[in-house]
């Protein structure tokens, strides 16, 4: 396989991924200390990542356009 086409179809994975999940979260834990600093307790918080659907058609069109790219010629 040539290697443009390798690419493309990471790409075009990569965008139908993007498309299929729209946001992926994940929780931190730290520490936070008491008002008055004598206990602590452990506080898990969010963080959402959002992945724009035009990101993933991005991706699909470029996978497509380096699959279907002609290969090198021999001169």
């Amino acid at each position: 396989m040539r290697p443009y086409s390798v690419l493309g179809l990471v790409l075009i994975v990569l965008g139908v991924f993007a498309l299929s999940i729209h946001s992926i979260t994940y929780f931190t834990t730290e520490q936070v200390v008491g008002p008055l600093g004598f206990f602590a307790w452990d506080v898990s918080r969010p963080h959402t990542i959002v992945i724009n659907p035009i990101a993933g058609m991005v991706a699909i069109a470029a996978g497509l356009a380096l699959c279907f790219m002609p290969g090198r010629t021999a001169a």
